[in-house]
């Protein structure tokens, strides 16, 4: 058995970055992850210009830069129709990220080099230890998680693992929402022609998929479909995900030669939610605490600052005179939480009833692709550094609506 002040479950950028930030306060933290880094993850690998003030935060963001990935300039997304949006991060609006790209790099390489930081930051990494349950004690309280190598205790337990996080199942904190239920499909392509240095998000009546750089001539392919869709691929993975492309008369051409890098992967459904991201001796953060759909690509950057905002209320927490106090604290990053990221949920919801609507989609996109400034504020909110209210004003809905 062993003991810890804070044990996170999960190596993924939330929980690197909520045990990177302990170690840096001084506290004794465990990370627990049933792989072994690196690993591949099935995800977009889509890091917004906003991302990069925390990588630099954290001490790696020129590691990062220089490990082979892409700079994004923007986003194109294509409606059913055929209309194109384009909107670019450095744009006329007047609001500045921490950068003026984004950044796409492969997670098997990204989560490694933030696990490596906070191993060099103090914390320690267990890895190829899979949590099955939390231990409570005789007052309900978290106290630890048991793994197949045994019990590891702590006086605080963070769930950090992801869509089906086992620590928020187990805290009874998940929920599924009902919409939108979708699955995605995850590959990389070398050598699909006419990729430049913007994300695409290819919207059709039964899906979504979307292509970026990721470095070296290689394309992160991520294919989203209703949940119902995805019910009838069965083993075959890898030719759902082929026959899907070459049924796109707009995206067929361009993989006639390219070629496939390794095993399509799933991942879903999405739409988790977590009725709250505490209880008594736990807190949740990152995927594990919410996550709605993929298209806007919050995944990383919601990790990341996720993990960020936490960590003083886990110390604060672990200072706390007795458990009344503690619990006080984390009630308090749950607060904290929904102020930061509750605009962004609304304008995911929004885009997310759009991309479920053919007709929504085509209007928006013919209005869109004629208002330069609109396009680019609207990714400018999905770059994280356009505050979400710049388009839940109803000047800016209304110029959707009626443009």
């Amino acid at each position: 058995m062993s003991m810890s002040d804070v044990i996170v479950v999960g190596g993924g950028p939330a929980g690197s970055c909520t045990a990177w930030a302990l170690a840096q306060a001084g506290v004794a933290v465990t990370i627990v992850d049933r792989a072994h880094f690196p690993r591949d993850k099935p995800c977009a690998e889509y890091l917004s210009p906003q991302a990069s003030r925390i990588l630099h935060a954290m001490g790696v963001l020129d590691t990062v830069e220089q490990a082979g990935g892409a700079e994004l300039a923007g986003m194109i997304v294509r409606a059913p129709s055929g209309d194109r949006i384009l909107g670019e991060f450095a744009a006329a609006h007047g609001f500045r990220g921490f950068r003026d790209r984004g950044l796409a790099l492969r997670r098997r390489v990204l989560d490694t080099i933030l696990i490596d930081r906070a191993r060099q930051s103090g914390a320690n990494v267990i890895e190829g230890a899979r949590v099955s349950d939390i231990e409570r004690n005789a007052h309900g309280r978290v106290v630890g998680v048991r793994t197949d190598g045994g019990l590891h205790r702590a006086r605080i337990v963070v769930g950090a693992d992801g869509l089906r996080s086992v620590v928020a199942r187990r805290l009874g904190l998940a929920r599924s929402r009902s919409w939108p239920r979708r699955l995605a499909f995850v590959t990389h392509y070398a050598g699909v022609a006419d990729i430049g240095p913007h994300g695409e998000m290819h919207v059709e009546r039964d899906g979504y998929i979307g292509l970026a750089d990721v470095g070296g001539g290689v394309t992160n392919v991520a294919l989203v479909v209703p949940a119902s869709r995805a019910r009838t691929v069965g083993a075959d993975r890898n030719g759902f995900l082929e026959r899907w492309i070459a049924g796109r008369p707009a995206l067929a051409p361009r993989f006639a030669h390219a070629r496939r890098e390794g095993e399509v992967r799933a991942t879903g459904p999405f739409a988790a939610h977590a009725r709250r991201a505490w209880a008594p001796g736990a807190a949740l953060v990152g995927d594990a605490a919410e996550f709605f759909d993929p298209f806007t690509g919050e995944g990383i950057y919601a990790a990341l600052r996720g993990g960020e905002l936490l960590a003083p209320f886990l110390v604060e927490a672990l200072a706390a005179p007795h458990d009344r106090s503690a619990d006080a604290a984390l009630a308090r990053y749950e607060s904290a939480r929904r102020r930061e990221f509750a605009g962004k949920w609304r304008v995911e919801k929004l885009v997310g009833g759009a991309v479920a609507s053919p007709l929504l989609m085509n209007h928006a996109a013919r209005v869109l692709s004629r208002r330069r400034d609109l396009a680019d504020l609207l990714v400018g909110v999905t770059g994280d550094f356009v505050p979400p209210r710049e388009v839940l004003r109803p000047s800016y809905i209304l110029s959707l609506l009626f443009a």
